[in-house]
């Protein structure tokens, strides 16, 4: 490996100026009296502490000691920069916002738990050599200690400063996030890659992520196996993404760019997928998770990650925005993001989309929503959502989600249990299944749903969903109401799904336990009007409010509703056995569980801002179910009413399925599935894994 970065900013010179001196001031804290507001001394010394511990990673960087140090101590290196975020430690840390409130009082234990957690970025930032983002970081530190040092209204100013922090910075911190998404030059993580021998496990930890032993074994199990299985795993999801391009007709010949994101871990699938696409003239964008609050969304993961030191701690900051969240900062934010998509605009139209290798199998942690962790008023919800409207509408102006394709695919991690590497060999032929059966199979279904003017779908034991799904009107003859989906974007594959017909649309949903995003959820009830959410309630706490608030932050995203935008059956049988063998339903990500029985997606639509491009199945049929009502009527002219900028897919296990009708205008009945087994012709062989 080689040194990728050196200081970067335009003004160098100034830069680094301003990095010495303010680290001098930095030093000079522990060796001087601090304020003295309630527990604010300590805060102050002891984060001033862990901020010289990352210069001195800066040090080492530069000397070129980072490239010559053995994976131990990079591992000795790693632990303690994140130290304090480790469970064990967890309960005396400022980013825990409980101990932060405990020590510092409630109000200024908030703020500055966020402002602790912002400064944990620093990590990430030193060793991308973008010094620049660790001064301004360094010289928000001080500006809060002086605040504190003079006693005057040191909240209030406190909070101001940070506001202004994140209001003035963000033309560097979400104008640089926006170039690393589509400038490849700008990807220190390809530049990693370009220089990696595809052995030295040493590149996990030049990324700036918490390496722990779940990356660690993963890493080391990969080593292990032949070059042929490897390509063979890289093959599964280039070829994906490629078929994408396909199934939508849009012309890949001109894409230059990738956007690949990845559980770190995975580093040797990944350069054999990047030796695929360098064969093609396509270059990868790779960047980091965000670790500024201006970049997050709550605690979800867009670009490569390590499962990290803490979910709780991810969990805790989920709302840190809220600190800075108004009208001004939605405007500023919005102008930062419009200037930086016209700067990198060249890089547009040869971007090809996103592929994401995820992992899935850790052991589960329930988290903790805390009164003293940062959160939102009902006016910043309102403004969380326009600005995600808006987001949402300035990509796809740059970006049109119908000039570029996708693909995701997850494979097992070892925390799974002892018998990891069978379910691994299970979960790859999971994932390369057969097409030509699945074709076949779901003609058969699509058929018998293409005949119904809805479907009706009951659970059975404990289950107490009773809903019937609306499905658009098609001419059968030449037009098809769902999607045969096949080992393309969506990897496994196993489902046919359409967009619902809102009106008519009525009804429960329930699962008795799921996992969505990581966080668990208990006897889950969703009850439809035409079509959209009314009301909804979970058994994870006894009171029902906070079973409330959790399902609004968690599934609803501070929507007041949101409509149901995908039914789907799904019918990879084979998925379902590999979890009902190993005993791993709680552990499958989304992906794979999707496919294990009919799933319900509230929010948007599959095919959300591509309604005006055509989609065929297979056998040369167009699939006309691309939209629901609300985006008809308000995605050209009010988008904000016909986007929600999320998709949550919640799955009823065959176990817990009565039965799943199709039935016709005239009253007629096609059941599909009866207690959990396919009972439509032409579908029995799904049935041998349920057996």
């Amino acid at each position: 490996m080689t040194e990728f970065c050196v200081w970067h900013h335009p003004d160098n010179e100034l830069i680094r100026e301003r990095y010495d001196l303010i680290m001098e001031r930095i030093a000079a804290i522990n060796s001087e009296e601090g304020p003295a507001g309630k527990g604010q001394e300590a805060f102050f010394k002891k984060t001033a502490s862990r901020i010289l511990l990352i210069s001195r990673l800066i040090e080492q960087k530069e000397s070129g000691a980072l490239l010559t140090a053995s994976e131990e101590e990079l591992k000795a290196q790693n632990r303690a920069l994140y130290e304090d975020l480790l469970p064990e430690n967890y309960g005396v840390s400022y980013a825990n916002p409980d101990y932060a409130a405990e020590q510092l009082g409630v109000r200024l234990g908030r703020l500055f738990s966020a402002v602790d957690t912002e400064l944990y970025g620093m990590i990430a930032y030193a060793l991308e050599g973008l010094y620049d983002r660790v001064t301004y970081l360094a010289e928000l530190f001080v500006e809060l200690y002086l605040i504190c040092k003079d006693g005057e209204k040191v909240y209030p100013n406190c909070k101001q400063a940070f506001y202004w922090f994140m209001s003035d910075y963000s033309d560097v911190f979400v104008r640089d996030r926006i170039r690393e998404l589509l400038d490849p030059s700008a990807s220190y993580s390809a530049a990693l890659f370009e220089a990696w021998d595809g052995k030295d496990p040493r590149i996990m930890y030049l990324t700036g992520e918490y390496i722990g032993e779940e990356e660690r074994k993963m890493f080391s199990f990969l080593s292990t196996l032949p070059e042929e299985k490897i390509q063979k795993m890289a093959d599964c999801f280039v070829d994906g993404y490629l078929r994408g391009y396909e199934v939508y007709r849009i012309d890949f010949s001109g894409k230059k760019t990738v956007d690949l994101r990845y559980q770190v871990g995975m580093e040797r699938v990944i350069r054999a997928a990047l030796k695929r696409f360098e064969a093609m003239g396509v270059k990868p964008a790779i960047y980091r998770r965000a670790v500024s609050s201006l970049n997050k969304r709550q605690n979800l993961h867009v670009g490569y990650y390590s499962l990290g030191p803490n979910p709780q701690f991810e969990y805790d900051h989920r709302f840190d925005d809220s600190f800075y969240l108004d009208p001004a900062f939605v405007t500023r934010k919005l102008e930062v993001m419009e200037a930086a998509y016209k700067e990198f605009r060249e890089f547009c139209p040869v971007h090809g989309g996103p592929i994401l290798v995820e992992g899935f199998g850790e052991e589960r942690m329930e988290l903790i929503s805390k009164s003293t962790a940062a959160s939102y008023t009902d006016k910043q919800k309102k403004l969380l959502t326009n600005l995600r409207s808006r987001q949402s509408a300035l990509t796809e102006q740059y970006l049109p989600s119908d000039t570029i394709s996708f693909c995701i695919v997850s494979y097992p991690l070892p925390g799974i249990g002892k018998d990891f590497e069978k379910i691994f060999e299970e979960t790859i032929r999971v994932n390369t299944l057969d097409y030509q059966v699945y074709l076949k199979i779901h003609q058969h279904l699509i058929d018998a749903l293409d005949q119904a003017q809805y479907v009706h779908v009951k659970g059975s034991g404990k289950n107490r969903t009773d809903i019937k799904v609306a499905l658009w009107d098609c001419d059968p003859e030449k037009e098809s109401k769902f999607e045969n989906c096949l080992a393309d974007v969506n990897i496994p594959l196993g489902e046919v799904f359409t967009s619902p017909k809102l009106t008519g649309t009525n009804g429960t949903l329930h699962v008795s336990r799921v996992y969505l995003r990581g966080l668990e959820f208990r006897n889950l009830m969703l009850k439809f009007e035409d079509g959209m959410v009314k009301d909804y309630s979970c058994t994870n706490f006894p009171e029902p409010e906070k079973n409330r608030s959790y399902i609004e932050e968690n599934i609803l995203f501070s929507h007041e509703s949101l409509p149901l935008g995908e039914f789907a059956i799904g019918t990879n049988t084979t998925a379902y056995r590999m979890a009902k063998d190993y005993d791993i339903f709680d552990r499958l990500e989304i992906l794979i569980a999707e496919k294990t029985g009919p799933h319900f997606a509230v929010g948007d639509t599959c095919y959300s801002h591509m309604e005006d491009l055509p989609v065929y199945n297979p056998d040369g049929k167009e699939i006309i179910a691309r939209d629901n009502e609300l985006v008809r009527a308000y995605r050209k002219s009010e988008p904000e009413k016909a986007y929600f900028s999320c998709h949550t897919d919640i799955t009823i296990p065959y176990d817990e399925l009565g039965s799943l009708a199709a039935v016709r205008a005239d009253g007629t009945v096609t059941e599909l599935i009866r207690d959990g087994r396919f009972v439509l012709p032409g579908c029995e062989e799904l049935n041998e894994p349920l057996s």
